[in-house]
């Protein structure tokens, strides 16, 4: 593997720094979205949202004291910020949440790009030796040779780095997706539910 590793030229030490940095965000994103999952607490959420709308407010924020699940972060910010403006507290929240769960993406989406684009930057140097080999009169086939292989290594070493990113990433992109999903739809049941628990502390007839 390293004789391969040096046929393929100096291209291959930002292609082998791509490779370690795609790694390393991977396991990173999995790590997250392990303890993510481990954290989710869908019956407390559900529990948040009944005591919201029996207006049991601080009931609330004690039964969420500690948690871990995103949801019920979110939903306990909002409310504990109600008497100025729940649905900015809820947007600042969900947005602080998202972020956290898009943490690097960025990063393999550049790798992404970048990976492929080195290999093809190594494929033309190593015609570009080839080609040089090329113009003595006796052509050395060694060198035509070495940059033949510079070429072609590159090229295939870049692919390498970018294909599994690229599932990687998308992969990581579906959770997100499906967290949001999730996140609006408790946020909007929180939303309708505070406001007759609202009503029902104010001793006002809450409409259906």
């Amino acid at each position: 593997m390293w004789h391969w590793f040096l046929k393929g030229g100096p291209v291959m030490w930002p292609l082998l720094l791509c490779s370690v940095i795609a790694l390393g965000v991977i396991l990173e994103r999995l790590t997250f979205w392990m303890q993510e999952r481990r954290t989710q607490d869908t019956g407390l959420v559900h529990r948040l949202l009944h005591l919201t709308e029996r207006g049991l407010f601080d009931e609330v924020a004690a039964a969420a004291r500690g948690t871990r699940d995103a949801v019920a972060r979110i939903l306990v910010n909002g409310l504990s910020h109600h008497h100025f403006s729940l649905e900015g507290a809820l947007e600042v929240a969900v947005n602080a949440e998202l972020k956290r769960m898009k943490r690097y993406l960025g990063v393999l989406d550049t790798i992404i790009t970048v990976a492929p684009l080195l290999g093809i930057f190594g494929t033309v140097t190593g015609i570009l030796v080839a080609f040089g080999a090329l113009e003595g009169r006796i052509p050395d086939p060694k060198v035509v040779a070495s940059g033949i292989a510079q070429a072609v290594i590159t090229t295939v070493a870049g692919l390498a780095i970018a294909i599994p990113t690229v599932v990687a990433y998308n992969y990581f992109c579906a959770k997100v997706e499906d967290a949001s999903g999730r996140i609006s739809t408790h946020v909007s049941n929180f939303q309708i539910l505070y406001q007759k628990g609202k009503a029902k502390n104010a001793g006002e007839p809450i409409s259906v």
